[in-house]
């Protein structure tokens, strides 16, 4: 193990949890164009009008700043893996190393792009990476029903009002609730008969990886499919809709939903799947019909999908980037003290199992039966007059460990020789 990333605090373990990660957002000024209020708080905050917080100098790019960035380049693909950039990568792992699945891709010079990989097509869980799914099966639909009428998106994104029911039942994360004209902030766990747009729910789902947000996100996406151009229903529809419709037609409607895209977007369903919704309520109400995982490999594939403007569509890969733009607390791997100046657009979740061990006590990302942490993350950070831009997909399965702080140890040490290859001190 190299001595730095060996500098990562043991822990100890009992029980079991599900964790989602807390992850990004949406860029502070696009509270005009989204009517996201979570954002507008974030905005005032950070200059000090409002409760919540301070952004670090990365999440301030605009958002016409965020944008996916290898237009230019829509024939590039995963090239064979560079054996020296791997034995690189491999080496950050050390004793641990068969415990991790990892791809980077450095983007740096997209004329001559550099990958590594590590055990690439390991296939696991990848809790609430999977999130990033449900919101491509939303997009997916949205594209279908409206193919040339971008303003029409726009409009059901802003306008379209969500109403928790029990498809959010339940969850422990608490999400933002800004009040726009009082400037009051109140952090809550979402309750039935909450109110936000389309696009605040996406938000929700995203940036801080409510699975109650996630849930409403992916009853919409099928009602949008099934419904089409009549999308949004009213409330009635919606619930007569679930409780009339057999359940192998809600199992089919969901594969086709959040499965067909897979495929439809140039990827190997058998490598990348989100099989269920993200609360029990949510999966009694419709079945998925199958697991959920994703290996390094696919997720890499997806991301430089998006940043080609070639997941569904441009529009598409756009809305979705700036939804992971990083504006919400960081953490686990994009939490690395390394990346505070750099633009981060990340996605992370976790899965944690315990049983009884002697010496051995509980903790959260510290499992000793499994210990799954995965995250996502790309890039972004001008240094010394060079653009770096890299992308890095980590799942791990290290046990007894905090997997969190392992990960932010490793955003440290990749970001360092990333920097290093292009001749960065």
């Amino acid at each position: 193990m190299s001595a730095r990333f060996a500098r990562i605090w043991r822990g100890l373990a009992f029980g079991l949890a599900v964790l989602p990660a807390v992850a990004p957002g949406y860029p502070l000024d696009g509270y005009e164009e989204t009517g996201i209020r979570r954002v507008e708080g974030a905005r005032l905050a950070h200059e000090g009008l409002a409760l919540g917080g301070f952004q670090p100098p990365g999440a301030l790019l605009t958002t016409a700043e965020v944008d996916v960035r290898l237009l230019d380049h829509p024939d590039l693909q995963l090239a064979p893996a560079d054996p020296d950039f791997t034995t690189h990568i491999r080496a950050l792992l050390g004793e641990n190393a068969n415990a991790y699945g990892i791809a980077v891709l450095d983007l740096t010079d997209p004329d001559a792009p550099s990958y590594a990989e590590h055990r690439g097509d390991h296939r696991q869980n990848v809790g609430s990476i999977g999130k990033i799914l449900g919101a491509l099966g939303y997009f997916q639909a949205l594209a279908d029903v409206w193919p040339d009428d971008l303003d029409q998106r726009t409009r059901i994104l802003r306008d379209t009002i969500i109403t928790a029911d029990d498809f959010a039942h339940t969850d422990h994360h608490n999400v933002r609730f800004f009040d726009v004209e009082n400037r009051t902030l109140a952090r809550r766990k979402i309750l039935d008969g909450d109110r936000g747009s389309l696009w605040e729910y996406l938000d929700w789902m995203l940036s801080v990886s409510s699975n109650s947000a996630a849930s409403m996100v992916m009853r919409d996406a099928m009602l949008l499919r099934h419904f089409g151009a009549e999308y949004p229903v009213s409330e009635d529809q919606i619930h007569a809709f679930f409780k009339d419709t057999p359940r192998g037609e809600l199992t089919r409607l969901f594969q086709k939903t959040f499965w067909e895209p897979v495929t439809r977007n140039g990827l190997d369903l058998g490598q990348i799947r989100q099989g269920s919704f993200f609360t029990a309520q949510g999966k009694k109400n419709v079945s998925g019909g199958g697991n959920s995982y994703a290996t390094a490999r696919s997720l890499m594939q997806l991301m430089l999908a998006m940043e080609q403007g070639k997941l569904v569509d441009e529009w598409s890969s756009r809305q979705l980037k700036r939804l992971l733009y990083m504006t919400e607390r960081r953490i686990r791997y994009a939490s690395s003290p390394a990346l505070r100046e750099a633009a981060v657009y990340f996605k992370s979740g976790s899965l944690y199992k315990c049983k009884e061990e002697p010496g051995f006590s509980c903790k959260a990302y510290h499992g000793n039966v499994i210990n799954y942490m995965n995250s996502v993350a790309i890039v972004e950070q001008e240094v010394d007059g060079v653009k770096l831009h890299y992308i890095v997909i980590v799942i791990s399965n290290v046990l007894r460990k905090n997997s969190a702080k392992d990960h932010q140890a490793l955003g440290t040490e990749i970001h360092r020789l990333i920097k290093e290859r292009h001749g960065i001190d």
